[in-house]
Order: C-alpha cells, then structure tokens, then sequence
C-alpha cells in the first residue's frame, strides 16, 4: 500500500490527505520535498490561501515572474527608482493558476509588508505604488486560470481598483464561476462604485455560493450596494449559511426578504447586532432551516419566532421569554443544541425551563448562563437523557439566597441525576464551588472532560481522585485558574487525570 501511495498510483487518496495539511505549512514543504509526484500535489494546496497565512510576505516576488513582459518592465523600473532590484526570475510552477481563497484586505496586508521588508523607507508606496501591485497581482490571478473558492471584499479606505480589473473580469468568467463562500466587509466611500462594480460582476458569473456573510452593511450605502446584494441573494441555486452583522439601523432594504427564494435550501443563520424588524418573518418559511444564532442583538420587535430547528444559540440578546418558549414547542424532539447565555437574569425563566422540559428531551449539547439553580433546572437535566455536553453557569447571587441545607440537598439530587450519556461538564465559574467536592461523591455520569474554576483544597481534590478511581472514564480536567495551582494537588491529583488549562478543553459550539 505503502508503495502505491509513493509511486502515484493513489492520487486522489494522497490529495485527500495532503489537502487535510492545508494549515500546516512546514508539512507540506516537507510533503513537497518528498518526490516529483507529492510536489506537485502539495504545491498547489500551498498556494491556494497564501495571503491569509503566517509565512513571510516574500513569496509575493514569486508571482512576479508570470506577469506580462510590459508589467514586468514598469514594475522593474517604478521598484528601482526606490532602491529595490528584485529579479523575477522563471519559476517552476505558476503559482497565480492555484488561487482559491482572495481577500482584498489580507492581500493589500501582504503587499505593505513585502514593500516594508524591501524597503527601509516605504511611506511612500502606502499609496499609489502600493496600489499598483495590488492591480498588477488582481490582474495576473483573473488572467491565470484561477478559480475562487471563497472571496472577501473588505475594502480599505486606501484601497483604489482600476478600470482594466474589471474589464479583466469581464473576460475571464471563470474566476468568480466556482465561489462557495462570499464575504462583504466595509466599504468606504471612495470604494462604492468599485465594490457596486465587483458585486455586479460576480452577480453575473455564479450561482454556486452556499454561504453569504454580509460584515457590515451601513444605512449610508447608495442603493445599488443593495440591490446588487439581492441580485446575489437571488441568484443562487443552494445558499446554505446566511450571517448578517449590523449596526445603527433597522432597516434592511430588502436584503433579508431575498432570502425568500432560498427557503428551501437554506440551513443556517446567524445574526449579529441586528434590530429585528417585520423583514425577519421570512425565516419562519425556510423549510430547510436547522441552525439559528442569535448574538447581540434585540428580537423585541418581533414577538413571535415561528422557528422548528435544531440548534439555537441566543448570546446576549434581548427576546421575549414566551418567543424562546414557542420556539422550543415548535422545535420540539428535533431541538439537540441549545445555548443561552444573557447578559442578565431570565426572565420568566419557570415557563422556559418547562418548555424544554415538556418538549425538548433530545438535547445533546447544553450551555447556559445566568439562570437559577432551582429544583426545576435539577428536574430538567434528569430529564435530558441524551444529553453529551452540558455547560452551567448559575446565577452567584440565586445561589446564595439558597438555604445550605437545601443546596447541599440539591447538589446531591443533581449529582445523581446527571445523564449516564454525559462526557463533558463544565462547572463555569465559582457558583458551586463549596460544593464541588459533593458533586464528586455523589456523580455516575462517565465524564471523560470536565472543567472546573479552581482545584484549591484538599478536600476537593480528594473528591477529585475518588470520583476517578471509581468511574474510571475522566481522562481531562480543565481549571480556569490552572496557574494557581498548588504543586503538591496537582501532583497527587495528576496520578488518575491529567490537569490542563481550561482553554484546551473548553468547548464553545
């Protein structure tokens, strides 16, 4: 098999793993150097995303040596003029025909840095020289062959396209033909027609993108930004992912409305400092719809989400109470994620606790914050018999208005009741510290990851070994406070589990 693999006789195997290696990049140099056929395997997927990587701007240089005889001869002299001699020498591939991935502000980041490594004295190309480049780079990627995967407009205020780039564009169509992924950033005003330009182009040459995220819209854009961007919208035949991040306004000039026409493709939405207005019932039509993220925003204008999904993320976000409950009655057995975490106490947190109590039972994942530790939550949890990770940060202050006896009661019932299916616990912050020790003694559930504030006594960390000698499945715990550790329990404690920083193990999705 082994020898297969060396003499090419598995290419697509081989591609596949190599395209795995698509971040590291000394292991592709490494895969490259291998032979004739990893090389050029490898090389390809090297050049596929270099502007967003950590390498080193001089690669830039490499791409010079495709440019046109007249662009070479220009950029030469307009180079030596500021002290720099670069030769562009021939290379063995043609780095431009492997693009995949263009983002204008990683690209424009690049080119200053390669000039700042030049040239001791750069200020004078932060401006039209830099420009250059990047035309004569934009230019050479549309005439190679290449094809975009994913394509991010963020426009600095600097940034000036030239006319020739969108003729260009015009006559290479298969550079925006294959887009999956497109990303609109800021556009300053001095960019507007360029980027009405570009979107209009790209409105015209695909049909494939499954995911739009919209970074910044502005109230103050000309009209044509809009109407372009439901041209887009429109003209896809499987938009899948939709995320829209907004300020200032709650008018959305029919953007949200295209979406219409993607009802039955679309899977996932997220929605970030949006005002929600009458536009946003278009969601209840997505047949298709499985994932909503709610973050930052406020859903008051909207007292019913008409939603049936299975994964519901509202971070800090203002909603009615009876909204999040008719959602989880709607969504029923098909809800499995589930994350809520509120800048401040739920409200009527009772009538959501038995909502997902009488309908959710199928909840797989579940983080949420700021809410009580009350007899119903205890009930609601012993309810979750599905339930793999499970992520609670209760309210300090509620729990300190509880009786000791009683939260000693508690935590033991809660103990006990933990699903037999639950591999993750994170404990959040210190609300059931005293107790953590309890916790231990009394759990069955087969944790194999648990996180934890602090591990800061005996007592607990005897609890700790206990709880792993007798369940035998904990291979992890994360403590938030993992430099305060004293060394003596953590030598002790290291014997039946390994400590690690919480951010190892954390898990956020």
């Amino acid at each position: 098999m082994a020898s297969k693999i060396h003499m090419g006789d598995m290419p697509e195997l081989m591609e596949n793993i190599l395209n795995n290696l698509n971040n590291e990049i000394c292991s592709l140099y490494s895969c490259a150097l291998v032979s004739r056929h990893w090389c050029k395997m490898a090389i390809p997927i090297l050049w596929q995303d270099p502007f967003s990587s950590d390498r080193r701007p001089l690669f830039i240089s490499k791409y010079f040596s495709s440019l046109g005889e007249d662009d070479k001869f220009i950029l030469k002299e307009s180079l030596e003029e500021r002290g720099i001699n670069e030769e562009f020498s021939n290379t063995l591939f043609d780095y431009a025909r492997f693009l995949k991935v263009l983002d204008l502000l990683n690209l424009e980041g690049k080119v200053s840095k390669w000039i700042t490594f030049k040239l001791i004295d750069s200020e004078f190309f932060y401006g039209a020289e830099k420009n250059h480049i990047i035309n004569l780079l934009f230019k050479l990627f549309i005439e190679s062959g290449a094809t975009l995967h994913k394509l991010v407009l963020d426009f600095s205020q600097s940034l000036e396209l030239k006319p020739e780039i969108f003729y260009t564009l015009g006559e290479n169509k298969q550079f925006f033909s294959r887009i999956q992924h497109f990303s609109l950033g800021v556009i300053y005003g001095n960019n507007i027609e360029s980027a009405t330009t570009l979107l209009r182009i790209l409105a015209k040459n695909t049909t494939k993108i499954n995911t739009i995220e919209l970074n910044y819209l502005d109230s103050d854009y000309e009209p044509q930004i809009y109407h372009t961007l439901i041209y887009i919208i429109k003209s896809q035949e499987q938009l899948r992912l939709f995320r829209l991040t907004r300020y200032y306004s709650m008018e959305f000039y029919g953007v949200i409305s295209a979406l219409e026409s993607q009802k039955n493709s679309l899977q996932e939405v997220i929605l970030y400092s949006c005002d929600f207005n009458a536009e946003f019932e278009v969601f209840n039509n997505c047949k298709k719809l499985e994932t909503l993220r709610i973050i930052y925003c406020n859903t008051k204008p909207l007292k019913l989400l008409d939603y049936k999904i299975s994964t519901l993320e509202v971070i800090e976000s203002e909603i009615y109470t009876q909204s999040m409950a008719l959602i989880f009655e709607k969504s029923g057995i098909l809800l499995q994620r589930l994350k809520l975490e509120l800048n401040e106490e739920f409200q009527d947190e009772l009538l959501l606790l038995e909502a997902l109590k009488s309908f959710c039972p199928n909840i797989t994942y579940l983080s949420i914050q700021e809410i009580g530790f009350s007899q119903q939550l205890v009930e609601l949890i012993g309810n979750l018999q599905k339930l793999q990770f499970l992520s609670l940060w209760c309210d300090d202050v509620g729990v300190d208005d509880i009786p000791d006896e009683v939260l000693k009661t508690r935590v033991i019932q809660f103990s006990k009741i933990l699903p037999l299916t639950l591999q993750y616990f994170n404990l959040g912050d210190t609300w059931l510290e005293p107790y953590t020790d309890i916790l231990f003694n009394h759990c069955n559930a087969p944790l194999k990851k648990m996180v934890i504030y602090r591990l800061n006594n005996e007592r607990i960390s005897k609890a700790l070994v206990e709880f792993c000698m007798r369940n035998k499945t904990l291979n992890y715990v994360g403590v938030y406070e993992y430099l305060d550790l004293d060394d003596s329990i953590k030598k002790e404690v290291e014997n039946y589990v390994e400590l690690v920083s919480y951010k190892y193990i954390v898990v956020d999705h």
